[in-house]
């Protein structure tokens, strides 16, 4: 008999046994799965909560830093963590790991106490602009960026011919990275998602020159790292402009290739070229309006619609405070490409006549490169630059595009922010009004020795 009842006791303890076994190698297998997870982003699925999260969050700290492998707080000092939510009285960046894409980003801002975050996306690409929250309160916000590599098609041994000061920069890195700016910048969580294709959401492309570029460096600015703020999530804006370049030259370098490698039918390019096109040398008339034809015909090959814009002036006044041509024949030119074409031209040459003529010789001061010696770390020399723009400048220009897109009726109208009202180039933002936090990207050296051409 008790041989027979330690059979059975024996019998009927074994399932439990093999119950915990089961238990302990499910949790072997979460655990690992986790850490696996935290060393190697899952693209399908990168969330990040501050403070205690949720087991579908990764748990931020201060500890949290980024690796080329790992997410976390990146290029200057982490928050601090109170309560469930990251915050500072200084910028922070946070950046992760991705592959090139698309993405839908979602941010939930605000602390303890009351802020005004502003969110930029990679070289200080605008995409959040001065988000208030009260104390313990939180504002959900969605936005869609762009993450480039220098590779062509994927192929290491295709790639864009990135000028000096593009190597190491965040806009040409394998990685996404967040600017979190502003009075006490505050952030509880973020959501980010890949844009597959087949969504179909449209793609705006920029092609450009330094007017056009997403300046590194503060205090530069240009107008296109300024558009993405005035879109509303559904739309993607994919700036390749770059310092220095020529219809030709962007051609050269594999930029517009790279642009094609990547483009599709719904897809957008804004074309802006002339400010190096006219110097003595570089690209004559014919081969500059071949050159636009060309992109045109490209773009269309590919399912997508052009517009050419037409280079904004420099600061060029006459005695009586009205601005001069000194481009020359170029914008007329483009402006005969996009009739004969049948292309959008959004006349930015025009709006910016009326817009500094607004603003006065005075006045736009205030939106070009103008600041005296010591005005930044580093820089030895006044700086005078009557080509290109601080982020004021820059802001106002955007708005002119804007503007542009509308009174040409592009069915990318219905992806404009409604809040912003149109805009008057006649009747610029007040200037002592206006403000942008501070980035603290700097140049190691002279502000005014960056290469802008």
């Amino acid at each position: 008999m008790y041989h027979r009842h330690a059979i059975r006791r024996s019998t009927i303890r074994r399932p439990r046994h093999c119950f915990y076994y089961v238990l302990l190698s499910l949790a072997a297998l979460y655990l690992s799965t986790a850490a696996s997870a935290q060393a190697q982003p899952n693209p399908n699925l990168m969330k990040y909560a501050c403070g205690p999260a949720n087991r579908m969050f990764a748990t931020l700290s201060p500890a949290s830093r980024f690796t080329d492998t790992t997410a976390g707080f990146d290029l200057v000092a982490s928050p601090a963590i109170t309560g469930k939510a990251c915050t500072s009285d200084k910028p922070f960046f946070f950046s992760v790991p991705i592959p090139e894409g698309n993405y839908r980003i979602t941010v939930v801002l605000g602390g303890p106490q009351a802020s005004v975050t502003t969110v930029r996306a990679e070289g200080r690409r605008l995409m959040l602009e001065k988000i208030a929250t009260q104390p313990n309160a939180s504002a959900t916000k969605t936005f869609d960026t762009n993450v480039r590599y220098p590779e062509i098609a994927g192929n290491p041994a295709t790639q864009v011919k990135l000028k000096p000061r593009e190597l190491g920069i965040l806009n040409w890195d394998h990685k996404l990275t967040l600017e979190f700016n502003g009075d006490h910048p505050s952030l509880r969580s973020i959501n980010i998602e890949p844009i597959g294709i087949e969504t179909a959401e449209p793609v705006l492309y920029l092609a450009g020159d330094s007017t056009v570029v997403d300046q590194y460096y503060e205090p530069w600015a240009a107008w296109g790292q300024m558009l993405p703020r005035f879109f509303l999530p559904g739309i993607v804006i994919a700036n390749h402009a770059e310092s220095g370049e020529t219809t030709k030259s962007f051609v050269g370098e594999h930029r517009l290739a790279k642009i094609m490698t990547t483009m599709k039918p719904g897809d957008y390019l804004f074309i802006q070229f002339a400010h190096n096109d006219m110097k003595p040398g570089a690209v004559s008339l014919e081969d500059y309006k071949k050159l636009l034809t060309d992109y045109i015909a490209q773009t269309r090959a590919k399912g997508a619609t052009p517009v050419l814009v037409t280079s904004m002036n420099r600061r060029t006044f006459d005695d009586g405070g009205k601005i001069t041509n000194s481009f020359g024949a170029y914008p007329d030119a483009m402006r005969e490409v996009a009739a004969e074409q049948k292309v959008t031209l959004i006349d930015l040459n025009a709006m910016s006549k009326t817009l500094f003529e607004a603003m006065g010789p005075e006045g736009t001061l205030k939106a070009f490169m103008h600041y005296p010696a010591d005005s930044f770390p580093g820089q030895t020399a006044a700086i005078d630059d009557d080509t290109h723009f601080n982020s004021y400048g820059a802001y106002e220009l955007a708005r002119c595009i804007v503007h542009g897109i509308r009174e040409a009726n592009l069915p990318l109208t219905k992806f404009l922010d409604p809040a912003v009202p149109d805009f008057n180039p006649a009747h610029p933002d007040s200037q002592p009004g206006f403000h942008l936090p501070f980035t603290p990207i700097l140049h190691p050296g002279d502000p005014t020795k960056i290469g802008q051409t």
